[in-house]
């Protein structure tokens, strides 16, 4: 009995500490606050403890806006969605109930730049831990542009985070880094006048969860419902990653995941993984696509030769003899291992050899098959062609199996639930037609697996036919003209029709013209 009395008092002094610190910091100046809420246990904590403080102290003294945001990537796993819709909207009604200066938003990317309008309409490849560009994207850059915003209106503002220390030694030293001694706030790295405040910052584990589930949410949200979601995903959190210098320990990606079910970054998707094994089975075609993009990630056959930008690279392989036989050995960062591969199956090229053999095999550098070339380099090693985007084949190869999964899939809460939505999918279109897919092949993908077919903006049609692209075709074989570069020119073109000032025009077609794979 005395044991527990003392873990009593010990919980409530440090909590009592903790919320003495956030009003001393709210009640120092007028900059508004910025919560960032993840959903996961952290940032539950911060959300909780301001709500809690701002609630105690006077009315007068509520001086400035308190924001509390969250980021939806629109590839959150949907129950962790669901969980994060509810408790915005719960905090905002308790808040207006109490009269508090708190509003909650959503941040979400813009269109041009959601998952699917990269992966699947510029040929992005899954990301993986060497490019991780979903983060930047998905996350960092919406939070920072609500920051900024609020930086336009208010001169500088506090962001108030779910950072602990001794969570990793890389968090711990840039924490350090950041902060200024005897100083309640630290410099944010990348935002000119954002700082940043972490009020949990010397909060333990035992801590977070001994506060958690021995103090009601002041909301309604069941905190022993959060503890099961974390038993249920087998899995760490996902927090809002607000500094690029941090994303790398932060948690977004790495060995566990509490956030995007397509999330490729880890070897295996513990999170998908416990939600299933826990009773969600609805889930399982998630995992099968989730586990397809991963696969496909090293397929060269599904990958250009050449980056998006059109600039070519070589890669050194190893080669290895197994059994008396050289092999070409390809590590796969998917969950697939190493392949080999028979040396002899590959024809291997002096560097200056490239452009004419390539020219003589009628080789397409786009198209979906490994030429299996290998380049004698200048170190006297063997390297072969880099790979880029995903091929046109590959990426709809892709869209057509996620349409599939979102049609076939049995979501218990939600009868017309989307995986991608119609904004996205227009934005796909778009990307496609510019990039030389000119039979406009999208419709014809969603009207197959949906059985229906969506009001396409007539702007976005394509600007040939089957019958003129056929003679464009036969012009371009008869002048040796690249077709995929004629496509790019003719709609850059497109682009810039109807302007009065076209700036920028003859630097985007030198740009087109300038590209790797059309002078190697």
């Amino acid at each position: 009995m005395t044991l527990n009395l003392f873990e009593s008092l010990k919980n409530n002094t440090f909590i009592t500490v903790a919320k003495e610190h956030i009003k001393k910091v709210y009640l120092a100046d007028s900059r508004p606050w910025v919560v960032g809420y993840s959903g996961g246990k952290d940032s539950t904590v911060v959300a909780q403890l301001v709500f809690e403080s701002l609630s105690e102290l006077p009315k007068e003294k509520l001086h400035k806006k308190v924001y509390i945001i969250s980021s939806d990537t629109l590839v959150e796993t949907p129950l962790i969605i669901q969980s994060i819709n509810t408790t915005l909207n719960r905090i905002q009604k308790e808040a207006l109930t109490r009269d508090l200066p708190i509003e909650t938003h959503k941040v979400k990317p813009i269109i041009e730049n959601t998952f699917w309008s990269l992966l699947i309409g510029k040929g992005y490849p899954s990301p993986n831990q060497k490019f991780r560009w979903c983060t930047d994207r998905l996350k960092i850059e919406p939070a920072d542009q609500f920051i900024m915003d609020k930086v336009d209106s208010f001169g500088e503002v506090i962001m108030v985070l779910g950072v602990r220390e001794n969570e990793s030694a890389t968090r711990d030293n840039v924490l350090k880094s950041h902060t200024i001694e005897g100083k309640d706030l630290m410099r944010h790295s990348t935002l000119s006048n954002a700082y940043v405040f972490a009020p949990i910052k010397s909060f333990s584990l035992d801590d977070v969860w001994d506060y958690l589930l021995n103090h009601t949410s002041p909301w309604g949200d069941d905190n022993f419902e959060l503890h099961k979601l974390y038993q249920d995903s087998s899995s760490g959190e996902c927090p809002l990653v607000i500094d690029k210098n941090i994303k790398e320990s932060a948690g977004s990606c790495g060995n566990s995941r509490f956030g995007c079910w397509v999330c490729t970054v880890v070897t295996e998707d513990k999170a998908l993984n416990g939600f299933i094994n826990s009773g969600s089975d609805w889930m399982k075609p998630l995992l099968v696509f989730r586990n397809f993009i991963a696969d496909i990630r090293d397929d060269r056959t599904r990958r250009m030769k050449y980056r998006m930008n059109g600039q070519m690279y070589l890669k050194e392989v190893k080669i290895e003899t197994i059994d008396g036989l050289e092999y070409v050995i390809i590590p796969k960062k998917s969950r697939k291992g190493k392949e080999t591969i028979l040396l002899s199956e590959y024809t291997q090229l002096e560097k200056k050899d490239l452009k004419h053999y390539i020219k003589e095999h009628n080789i397409d550098l786009s198209a979906p098959y490994d030429p299996k070339i290998l380049i004698k380099l200048e170190s006297g090693k063997l390297g072969r062609l880099g790979v880029g985007p995903y091929t046109m084949e590959a990426r709809k190869e892709i869209l057509t199996l996620l349409l599939e999964t979102q049609r076939d899939l049995k979501h218990p809460y939600e009868e017309n639930f989307e995986l991608i939505r119609e904004e996205e999918l227009r934005m796909i279109r778009r990307y496609w037609l510019e990039n030389g897919d000119w039979e406009d092949s999208l419709p014809t993908i969603y009207r197959d697996v949906m059985g229906k077919g969506l009001d396409w903006e007539q702007d976005d049609r394509p600007l040939f036919d089957q019958e003129q692209v056929f003679d464009l075709e036969t012009l371009c074989r008869e002048y040796n003209v690249d077709l995929k570069m004629l496509k790019k020119l003719i709609s850059l073109e497109k682009d810039y029709a109807g302007y009065k000032v076209r700036r920028g025009l003859m630097q985007d077609l030198e740009k087109v013209l300038k590209q790797d794979y059309l002078h190697i």
